[in-house]
């Protein structure tokens, strides 16, 4: 008999695995760089090129995955992801040329999609009644393998090798693409439905206004995060920390949003099918600008961290909104594409966000980038508002 409770802890420790194999090579690569494949010159740019080209690829590359998923089911999605992704973290350890290694991580990009298809997967399999909940259970799996898999990287770099880390990666994610393979079950699926177009897809969602505006949210959410990626340590050491503890004490910063996350996100989903997503994602937002514009303000590491970690509990409903509110206003057979739509915003705004981060630092000081941030989360509160999201109905695909 399939259970949708069994189905969400497999799904959850895929998309565990999967992120934190992804996460494992976060702090070692600029090393990798130089150490392994020779770049002394502008090393600064080549990190910078090869973290940003795997995002670039993916979100151009999502809805195409997003349209198959629909045709032939997400769970095949799965294992093609997870597989693909062993492969090409396995080939990373005989890399020795850096324009090979940036061909790999294209590559890396284009054959991603294993997280938007779980959770379409979650949102699809799981009753109407209890997926906010199954939803917010699902972000903190990411979470979790973003918190646990630089801590791996940078354990097993240096006790392994940088090169030998890759493979290490490896195997992490080849468990999430054997999980997918032995454990997850699908349902609630029609293989008979027509394949549409790309173009077709964009169109559709595009004249869903609603779906429209989510996709705009989740791009300014995740832009909003990643736009302080680059400024968090700068920032720790301007509020006093010596030189010695910053990367410690930066490592806590960016754990405490994760930790919120983890305690936060489920009670959320909860709250939301009580309340309503729309008002979920309005706090999330509201709550996350307001504590955002809070950290112009503090003078102590201490202060900081404390904040870092209030804005957490408030942001953590936004992700778990934005997925349930997708279920809510999209067709079962439309869910695929639309969480890879999803994808492609997030990613966008993963590859924009620390670029233009990294140069408001150097005109501006950090602390008004925190107003900024700020700024632009109440902005997407606001935007939220005018549309309603409780009102609106799932639309046609053929309208």
């Amino acid at each position: 008999m399939f259970s949708w409770k069994r189905n969400l802890f497999v799904l959850w420790a895929g998309v565990f695995f999967c992120s934190a194999a992804y996460t494992i090579s976060i702090p070692f690569i600029p090393l990798f760089l130089n150490t392994e494949l020779g770049i002394t010159n502008h090393l600064e740019t080549w990190s910078g090129i090869s973290f940003g080209i795997t995002f670039l690829a993916s979100a151009l590359i999502a809805p195409f995955w997003g349209s198959l998923s629909d045709k032939y089911g997400r769970r095949p999605m799965l294992i093609r992801s997870g597989f693909s992704l062993a492969v090409m973290y396995f080939l990373t350890y005989f890399i020795h040329d850096p324009y090979l290694f940036l061909v790999l991580r294209v590559f890396q990009g284009l054959l991603a999609g294993y997280v938007p298809a779980a959770i379409a997967l979650v949102a699809t399999n799981t009753p109407e009644d209890k997926s906010g909940y199954a939803l917010g259970i699902m972000a903190t799996a990411s979470a979790t393998g973003g918190i646990i898999g630089p801590v791996i990287g940078g354990v097993v770099s240096h006790l392994i090798g940088n090169r030998e880390a890759f493979v290490f990666s490896g195997c992490v994610v080849l468990v999430a693409a054997l999980i997918a393979t032995l454990f997850v079950h699908e349902t609630k699926f029609n293989r008979s439905s027509v394949r549409s177009s790309i173009k077709e897809d964009v169109k559709h969602a595009l004249a869903n206004r609603t779906f429209a505006t989510l996709l705009l949210i989740a791009g300014l959410a995740t832009f909003s995060v990643m736009l302080l990626e680059p400024l968090l340590t700068v920032y720790v050491l301007q509020l006093g920390v010596i030189k010695s503890e910053a990367s410690l004490k930066s490592g806590i910063v960016f754990s405490a949003v994760g930790i919120a996350t983890l305690l936060a996100a489920p009670q959320w989903g909860k709250i939301g099918q009580r309340i309503g997503f729309s008002k979920v994602l309005f706090i999330g937002l509201l709550g996350g600008g307001i504590g955002n514009i809070l950290q112009f303000f503090v003078s102590s590491y201490g202060q900081f961290g404390v904040l870092r970690f209030m804005y957490g509990l408030f942001f953590a409903g936004v992700y778990p909104a934005v997925n349930a509110a997708i279920v809510k206003i999209t067709e079962s057979d439309f869910r695929g594409r639309a969480f890879s739509l999803n994808q492609s915003a997030t990613q966008f705004a993963t590859m924009l966000a620390p670029v233009i981060g990294g140069v408001l630092g150097g005109i501006i000081p950090i602390r008004w980038v925190f107003v900024i941030n700020g700024i632009l989360l109440i902005s997407a509160a606001i935007l939220l508002q005018r549309q309603r999201l409780e009102d609106k109905q799932r639309p046609s695909l053929e309208s």
